[in-house]
């Protein structure tokens, strides 16, 4: 029986990792982000920005989808109406498990300034929020992956 030996050294002291090219690409996919882009207000303004190119999440795996049935992310971005959160929650229930909220901004949070009757305070008041971001228009370093 053969005996191999690496030596770390002449690679800079890092191990070496063999795979094909198959199982290297099916795990980034499975490892990847695809989130359903619902942006209601200032706030998806933002979440558009993030897909652009100074913050590029293609880069990364982040995939904007506009179909629910092929995100596992929902990144809900700015003021909840009262007449929204049934098609809201319509988009929550055709997600595929497993499935994460992002409530995205003080207004998806907490209702915001509009504490009124037509506002939800609080998306987590219709669908469950896994993550919550404040204050995004302020600076997005905190979206950002980096």
């Amino acid at each position: 029986m053969a005996q191999h030996q690496v030596n770390y050294a002449s690679a800079a002291g890092l191990p070496i990792a063999l795979t094909s090219v198959d199982k290297l690409v099916n795990w980034g996919r499975s490892n990847s982000l695809w989130p359903l882009t619902y942006g209601l207000a200032c706030c998806a303004i933002e979440m558009m920005a993030s897909g652009a190119s100074r913050y590029d999440f293609d880069r990364m795996g982040t995939i904007f989808r506009a179909s629910p049935r092929q995100a596992d992310v929902m990144i809900l971005a700015g003021t909840l109406s009262k007449k929204h959160s049934e098609f809201a929650r319509r988009l929550y229930d055709q997600m595929t498990e497993p499935k994460w909220v992002i409530s995205m901004g003080s207004c998806a949070n907490t209702g915001g300034m509009f504490n009124t009757y037509a506002t939800v305070q609080g998306v987590d008041r219709i669908i469950p929020v896994d993550i919550y971001l404040q204050d995004v228009h302020q600076d997005l370093k905190h979206f950002s992956m980096r």
